[in-house]
């Protein structure tokens, strides 16, 4: 597992390079007046590219590594890789189109992630088994449909949560790393070592991404990266509950309850004032971290000045984000904490978006 971590991490490093160095002229495609735009001077937008590259080769040797050298007892990896990567193109390619034209509709690229949802349910037989409530639990027994309608739902929604948090230099990416690694460690508790090897090699091409992308802002993942962290966590979420009874189907809903609650609290503000969810502007939770919070950032140079407050933006949201993932690491079997965990979060978010807008913040957290 190491070791196909090391080479996730390489080739995908080397990978996002090659774009840092001949992308230039792609980084002219994305326009200067987008609300969501926080950096000067064109950048790349097509850092996905790079780290599907990278994730597919480390999950390639992984297999090749089981097959061919005769240790299936090790990774426990096999062809049924295969299926995982057929599920995950149709988003990637999607977000990574959109990327590369800017002309691809939130419409088209919410059928590609809908697509791959419907290829977890078909190719890999995903469902989600239960909800921790019996209740529940009793209606997805009598009508299974209604975990495929969920598995569907889960693989098409977080990527566009992970687009929606994908701001700042590191957020989405390193949002994603620690996710990849807390499913990790609790798939090696339970004995999952296949699942634990796919979700440690994609951390590692996410590293490797990062090194061009933090704190030097140099690539950018765009849809296509968010596209994949989205539905390769998303189907591992729900792989790891549906093959272990012991992890409460709560443990992913806590580790993602950011890029979720985000995505629904986004949804339901701009439609109290009547816009459409697909619109962007920048009234999310982080840029309202970047323009009200960290504002104490001094430069001659514009372009300095704004990189440097867009690289202190993001540990904000890597420590809001730890809050919730410890919890889950340390009460992943127990559905009740975890839920009140969720609800905390929930309740700790709204206040604290409410204290940001009215200028309410203590001032041991400006800069």
């Amino acid at each position: 597992m190491i070791w196909l971590s090391v080479v996730g991490f390489l080739v995908a490093a080397l990978a996002a390079g090659l774009v840092v160095r001949w992308g230039n002229e792609h980084a002219l495609v994305y326009g200067e007046a987008m609300p969501q735009r926080f950096h000067l001077g064109a950048v790349p937008r097509i850092g996905g590219g790079a780290l599907l590259v990278g994730m597919c080769v480390s999950w390639g040797l992984g297999v090749w590594q089981t097959l061919g050298w005769g240790d299936p007892g090790s990774l426990r990896l096999g062809p049924w890789v295969g299926a995982w990567l057929v599920t995950v193109l149709p988003a990637a390619l999607g977000g990574i189109a959109e990327d590369m034209t800017q002309r691809l509709s939130v419409r088209y690229r919410l059928a590609l992630t809908g697509a791959s949802g419907a290829l977890a349910v078909l190719l890999l037989d995903l469902t989600l088994p239960r909800l921790g409530w019996p209740w529940l639990d009793s209606w997805l027994v009598i009508a299974p449909w209604l975990g495929w309608c969920v598995v569907v739902l889960a693989v098409a929604g977080l990527p566009h949560a992970f687009n929606i948090i994908d701001g700042y230099n590191g957020l989405a990416g390193m949002v994603a790393l620690i996710v990849c690694l807390a499913l990790a460690h609790v798939a090696l508790q339970v004995g999952d070592r296949a699942l634990a090897a796919l979700l440690v090699s994609t951390a590692a091409a996410t590293g490797g991404f990062l090194v061009w992308n933090y704190p030097r802002g140099m690539l950018f993942a765009g849809d296509g990266g968010a596209y994949v962290w989205g539905v390769v966590i998303a189907m591992a979420s729900i792989s790891l509950v549906q093959r272990n009874a012991d992890v409460s189907p709560w443990f992913p809903m806590l580790l993602l309850i950011y890029p979720v609650w985000e995505t629904i609290f986004s949804i339901y503000r701009k439609a109290v004032r009547g816009v459409s969810p697909g619109v962007a502007d920048a009234l999310h939770f982080h840029q309202l971290i970047y323009r009200r919070i960290v504002r104490g950032v001094f430069h001659d140079d514009e372009s300095r000045r704004m990189l440097m407050r867009n690289n202190r933006t993001s540990p904000y949201l890597w420590g809001f984000t730890l809050l919730t993932v410890v919890p889950a690491v340390l009460f992943w079997n127990n559905t009740l904490l975890l839920m009140a965990f969720c609800g905390l979060f929930v309740v700790s978010y709204v206040m604290a978006y409410l204290a940001i807008v009215r200028f309410k913040v203590p001032h041991w957290l400006r800069h």
